[in-house]
């Protein structure tokens, strides 16, 4: 592993490390060598600067939002895999779930995954 140059935190603004990040897809490994810093010392910087944590988790969903739209595309496309992927993820609450996934019905407005507890109270109710 090449060995890690040394840059200050005050020689590199939030703009120039966000602006890298995306460049980089949105990868830490990757924006963290080419600022040539490692991964930690990026963790304490956003610790230390709420603004560039806001900054990078804005560019994170950014990506998510450019990568649902490529995947409504396949979907008006007519691709049967995007479209299971959508249902399976996005349509949990309507029924589409895995025939092995337990779900519980929260106050009557959505379904989520039971906890662990909560699975094995419903064993004991059933035995």
């Amino acid at each position: 592993m090449p060995k890690q140059v040394k840059v200050k935190r005050s020689t590199i603004s939030n703009d120039e490390i966000v602006e890298i990040y995306k460049k980089k897809g949105c990868n830490i490994s990757s924006t963290c060598s080419a600022i040539g810093i490692d991964r930690r010392t990026l963790c304490r910087w956003r610790d230390a600067d709420n603004e560039l944590d806001r900054m990078i988790l804005e560019a994170d969903e950014a990506v998510i939002d450019f990568t649902e739209s490529k995947l409504i595309e396949q979907i008006n496309d007519g691709n049967l895999t995007a479209i299971i992927f959508f249902l399976k993820t996005k349509g949990k609450r309507r029924g589409y779930i895995e025939s092995n996934e337990v779900v519980a019905n929260v106050s009557g407005l959505e379904l989520r995954p039971l906890t662990n507890d909560e699975l094995e109270e419903l064993k004991k109710l059933n035995k």
